[in-house]
């Protein structure tokens, strides 16, 4: 097939150009990058041989290997792993971060600092092409396992790259780098120095468990028939399989950075050994900061497995429950199967096991974070407490210990949250359930009419802004013997101990007001199932709760989302009997025998009662006429 010549699309240019004139001012991470890659193709390979035993395929000396040539300033990083055919070549490294180019330029450009930069790399899957910073012109030449034929592509990381078959390929992949000058000003070394490339491989990858070699130059004095023999440059120890004193924090560091392509240092490193009957070790960390995807479906959860040494897979979602899709880590098993799936490790008791230890531990250690650590506390639960709340409504076996280490905003504190033990040791005399309201926002919850009366008497309130909280409240129900209530279901009395007076004053107004309460449960049927005075409401002239066990419409909302099909549930108009427009009203509807023109006044006053709980008009166009008309009238 002849050499093909393609355009790179308009984003991957922009990007291109953004690398070759040095947004990073740490130009090492390159090789970083290209060894990565390399591992990542060993790894896939030893996989492919494990799971098809046929495959043509050399696995007995599987290595990655740097070769520098000094006179024609080449690096070259080549290993003799699972390889590309020529259509993954176009498709993978013909296109850059297929879809996350634009997210990856928008990132670039935000990121100031030499970390920031740093990281984004790896984030969006555009590594190879980090080889830019330092090259002038790129070749990768490679050739799948099982196959026959390789793949050459060429480019100067300008407007286009080249596409040619060849036949001479060694299995597995070769980047060469034609190197730019070096520039020390401008952070670019000499990387045909090998001092340079032993720091580098120290410094990032060191834990891989692939030997890398690096190939040093003949020495023309020497004997002609003698070799130079490679130098291994990296330990190739899993740091979870050696003691906590024997390995640094940076080197954790790094093969967290390794595993989860993120920047920044991990908030924590958790070790755990497990002997007996079943053993297995494992690294886990926690990230210091949420990904931006966590909570889109394409996010990848879950850890890489390892059995004896031998990677099996990344992102093994059976290790870690979905709440948990945020720790990164190696989990490696002494007694699993090499040649196991994905659905067979969703039943193997093995692995089970393994997951209910993990889960525990990393509760525990977040535990730790609240009683010995506020500030991590305080980072761990901004950056993943609403996803770790999702175990409450789906963890039933560890949603106390998940509760435990909950916190929410409050009414207590403007800043402060709380946790469910702190509230109730702060609960009135005589007050008997845990008091929530949910919402958009912390404001537009303590601005709903719901809150007044609570205020009023000075009950705390937990104000709960997060999505999941409309679930889990009802799937835990309590906490500790104490209800958790919603202060905008049921009914609600606050006065607890008897009040005689205050029973004799509301069965007066009761009387008073059944009138008006029944004609406007007659006029508003279509959208409510009761009007009734209320005890919650201090100021506002009206508000909408549900019954005490209906969904809200937030739930409605969310199943209906989801694709279920919820019927729309009426809710209950309370009045606040105390109030002038509810007087007035009430007093009209006493005094006039025609009573159409109260209709309106009416349906305004059950749309005003939606609005101020953020909920939207059935009718906007019906209400916005109505209150034109009103205010018409009134000049």
């Amino acid at each position: 097939m002849p050499t093909e010549t393609f355009e790179f699309q308009v984003e991957a240019r922009q990007l291109l150009q953004l690398m070759i004139h040095s947004v990073y001012s740490n130009k090492d991470v390159f090789l970083r990058e290209l060894v990565s890659n390399a591992s990542d193709a060993l790894d896939k390979l030893r996989l492919e041989k494990l799971r098809d035993d046929a495959l043509d395929a050399e696995v007995s000396d599987l290595h990655i290997e740097i070769d520098v040539d000094k006179e024609a300033r080449t690096l070259t990083v080549r290993d003799n792993g699972i390889g590309m055919s020529y259509e993954e070549v176009g498709k993978l490294i013909g296109t850059i971060a297929n879809s996350g180019t634009a997210t990856f330029l928008k990132d670039l450009k935000e990121a100031q600092d030499e970390a920031g930069a740093e990281g984004l790399i790896g984030q969006f899957g555009v590594g190879f092409y980090s080889g830019f910073m330092a090259a002038d012109e790129m070749t990768l030449v490679t050739r799948r396992a099982g196959e026959t034929q390789g793949t050459r592509w060429t480019s100067r990381g300008e407007a286009t790259y080249t596409l040619e078959t060849v036949d001479d390929a060694p299995q597995g992949t070769s980047v060469t780098l034609h190197l730019k000058p070096a520039d020390p000003e401008n952070q670019l070394h000499d990387y045909t120095s090998p001092w340079k490339i032993r720091e580098i491989v120290k410094r990032y990858s060191d834990f891989i468990t692939w030997p890398i070699r690096m190939v040093p130059e003949a020495d023309a004095s020497a004997d002609g028939d003698s070799t130079p023999e490679p130098e291994t440059l990296n330990s190739m120890k899993a740091l979870w399989a050696r003691s906590r004193s024997e390995v640094s924090d940076d080197e954790y560091h790094e093969l967290y950075k390794h595993i989860s392509h993120d920047w920044r240092e991990p908030l924590e490193t958790i070790r755990l050994q497990a002997e007996g009957t079943f053993e297995y070790q494992s690294l886990l960390f926690i990230p210091s900061h949420a990904p931006h995807d966590l909570f889109t479906r394409e996010f990848k959860r879950g850890v890489q497995l390892y059995v004896k040494r031998v990677f099996i897979m990344d992102d093994c979602e059976a290790l870690l429950p979905p709440y948990l899709r945020f720790v990164k880590g190696v989990v490696d098993a002494a007694d699993l199967s090499l040649n196991v799936s994905r659905e067979i490790l969703q039943q193997d008791r093995h692995i089970l096991m393994m997951q209910r230890r993990l889960t525990k531990k990393v509760l525990s250690t977040v535990k730790d974070f609240m009683t010995k650590d506020a500030d991590r506390y305080a980072t761990f639960w901004r950056e993943f407490g609403t996803v770790l709340k999702e175990g409450l409504v789906t963890d039933s076996e560890n949603s106390e210990a998940i509760l435990a280490v909950a916190s929410f905003a409050t009414t207590h504190s403007d800043d402060e949250p709380t946790t469910l033990a702190g509230y109730v040791e702060r609960m009135k005399d005589g007050q008997d359930d845990i008091y929530y309201l949910t919402g958009d926002s912390r404001q537009s919850i303590e601005n709903s009419p719901h809150m007044e009366a609570f205020r009023d008497k000075g009950i705390e309130v937990l104000l709960l802004t997060d999505a999941v909280d409309e679930v889990w409240v009802d799937a835990v129900g309590e906490y500790e013997g104490k209800k958790l209530r919603s202060v905008a279901k049921g009914e609600i009395d606050l006065d607890g101990e008897k009040d005689e007076k205050a029973d004799g004053e509301r069965a007066k107004q009761a009387e008073d007001y059944a009138g008006l309460l029944g004609w406007m449960g007659e006029q508003l049927e279509a959208d409510i199932k009761e009007v009734r005075l209320s005890t919650r409401l201090t100021v506002s002239p009206a508000c909408v709760v549900s019954d005490a066990h209906d969904l809200t419409p937030a739930l409605e909302q969310m199943y209906r989302a989801m694709g279920q099909e919820v019927p729309t549930t009426k809710r209950i108009l309370e009045l606040n009997p105390d109030h002038l427009l509810v007087k007035g009203l009430n007093q009209a509807y006493k005094e006039r025998e025609d009573r159409d023109g109260l209709v309106e006044s009416a349906e305004l006053l059950h749309t005003l009662a939606v609005l101020a709980e953020g909920g939207q008009p059935k009718d906007p166009a019906r209400f916005v006429k109505l209150v034109a008309d009103r205010l018409e009238r009134t000049l």
